[in-house]
């Protein structure tokens, strides 16, 4: 499978800059984290993608959108690939707020209130990251597949830290990561 960072966020550019929490809850792309959601559409066109699986932040769903529409696949709303939560960023957006913007998407599935109510300890991400690693290797045909998520998810799930709008390829049947480091 294809593991994508989401493009370049408001809050990335802020938090970048300084270190420290802009408080910008559930920010979209900047106009750079649309040109890199673009870039990806057209540089994974060839890979041979039939779904896209995607975290329910508005980052991740503005990346996977035109990646979408460009390979006509469907889109895959999943929590568990969303970011650990440690940020304002984390606070998410409510599910029917997210299906009158998205309404192509189903979010049937997802809880009102998708997110933690507190911050979520590392181990956390790396269970939902092993979970996540064995529910793809289950499937068939798992290297068809893009994962839009963020970087504390796929640094749980392959150890590499990945900046906005990059990607990687991940096999979930390959065994984990042995050690993981988070920096702050």
């Amino acid at each position: 499978m294809i593991l994508l960072r989401h493009g370049q966020s408001e809050f990335n550019v802020v938090f970048t800059a300084t270190r420290r929490d802009p408080g910008i809850i559930d920010p979209s792309l900047t106009a750079l984290g649309h040109a890199q959601a673009a870039q990806a559409a057209e540089a994974l066109e060839g890979a041979g993608l039939r779904r896209i699986i995607v975290s329910p932040y508005t980052r991740a769903l503005q990346t996977a959108a035109p990646i979408a529409r460009r390979l006509g696949i469907p889109v895959h709303v999943n929590p568990i690939v969303r970011e650990r939560y440690a940020f304002a960023c984390d606070i998410g957006t409510p599910a029917t707020e997210l299906a009158r913007a998205w309404p192509d998407h189903d979010f049937a599935g997802l809880d009102e209130v998708w997110w933690p109510a507190a911050e979520e300890p590392a181990d956390s991400v790396l269970g939902r990251a092993a979970r996540f690693r064995a529910e793809m290797a289950a499937l068939t045909d798992w290297a068809d597949t893009l994962v839009v998520s963020h970087w504390g998810f796929i640094l749980s799930l392959t150890g590499t830290s990945v900046v906005n709008g990059a990607w990687l390829r991940c096999d979930p049947a390959a065994p984990p990561p042995e050690r993981v480091v988070w920096h702050p």
